[in-house]
């Protein structure tokens, strides 16, 4: 089966790294998959050489050269499956099926949703959609409120998000101590994440100034970019905790970073599915997280990390001094984890149950 996967982001986020897995994890089996993405950007970047890639430059999801660029791609490959992994890239899609009417054949047109967020309800967001044959929802929570914005339950498949367990293996270990001047020995609570508001970090750094009284020497390393940084540094200011609470910035090394953690938190407000989670456990690491959108899917509470309510600065605080104050119950956590993502979460497993989304519901399209 032929594909096409189409994603329009500039930067480096979960979504990118589930774009890459998929598309690589496609080509190793054998099958024709082409990437389409901003040719400036860090996907294309980390695309792996072999892997058939073709850059173009979205501006906006009503830019009608970009679209063009696209239908060209399709006229050229002719796909059996066009899958758009963000809302822009639904609407590009859409955009350049209209333009091309010479295509051999309709491909099947698949839309990923990662965030928990509801479809937009204006005109145009409703005529793209309704070009959409098949939505995947990387959690039943998205899938939930997907039902809840009309669309129908056919047109709905649950494929979890995965992890490249092997390449996570051999990634090798960055001590973020002297990487960040922490002292040595210090305990160490990360988060790896979007400066965003919708990731919660300021009920991080407000748990921080509570665990902070109760482990003096925690400390908390904050990794990603975005609109809230500014916001997060003058509240790291006003909260004394200069010292302890740390925005390391966006880092390609997330993941060797993440290893020399004591413990994980994600402080999500809404959160689709939390990738970054399952990386986490696939390193071993203890998770404290919240149980916003889609990550009581992930966490299991108590057997594999500790769920707390979002925005609760106190439970979340708790939960990280009780990690901090426990090791034994760490490494119960951390082992238990990456036992789960193994089982349940393996990038093999995504590959395979996408292909069969595929498979059950290309002739919808007309192919």
């Amino acid at each position: 089966m032929t594909s096409v996967h189409v994603d329009t982001a500039r930067t480096w986020r979960g979504g990118q790294n589930q774009v890459l897995l998929l598309v690589t994890g496609l080509a190793e089996r054998g099958e024709t998959a082409v990437l389409v993405a901003h040719a400036d950007g860090e996907l294309k970047r980390r695309a792996q050489e072999g892997l058939r890639f073709i850059g173009f430059t979205p501006r906006s999801e009503f830019d009608v050269h970009a679209a063009w660029q696209l239908a060209r791609v399709l006229k050229a490959v002719q796909p059996d499956v066009v899958h758009a992994h963000d809302p822009m890239a639904v609407s590009l899609t859409a955009m350049a099926l209209q333009m091309k009417s010479d295509l051999k054949r309709r491909p099947l047109v698949v839309a990923a949703r990662r965030v928990d967020f509801h479809l937009k309800r204006h005109a145009f967001s409703k005529w793209k959609y309704s070009r959409v044959d098949i939505f995947i929802a990387a959690s039943q929570l998205i899938a939930s409120m997907l039902g809840d914005d009309g669309i129908e339950k056919s047109r709905i498949a649950v494929v979890h998000d995965g992890v490249n367990t092997g390449a996570i293996d051999k990634t090798d270990v960055v001590d973020a101590h002297p990487a960040f001047r922490v002292p040595k020995g210090a305990p160490l609570v990360g988060n790896v994440a979007a400066l965003a508001a919708h990731k919660g970090q300021k009920h991080l750094v407000a748990a921080a100034a509570k665990v902070v009284r109760e482990v003096p020497d925690a400390r908390f390393l904050i990794l990603g970019e975005g609109e809230l940084r500014e916001p997060l540094e003058k509240q790291i200011k006003e909260l004394g905790l200069s010292h302890h609470v740390v925005l390391g910035g966006f880092r390609p090394d997330a993941v060797g970073l993440l290893k020399s953690f004591d413990v994980f938190a994600m402080s999500s407000v809404t959160e689709g599915l939390g990738s970054v989670i399952l990386e986490a456990m696939a390193c071993r690491r203890a998770v404290v997280a919240t149980r916003a959108g889609g990550i009581p899917e992930v966490v299991v509470n108590d057997e594999t990390g500790i769920l707390v309510p979002p925005g609760d600065d106190a439970a979340l605080a708790k939960g990280i001094v009780r990690l901090l104050r426990e090791p034994e119950l760490r490494q119960r956590l951390g082992e238990a984890g990456r036992a789960r993502v193994e089982k349940e979460f393996s990038v093999a497993a995504m590959v395979e149950r996408t292909l069969a989304v595929y498979a059950r519901h290309v002739n919808l399209s007309g192919s």
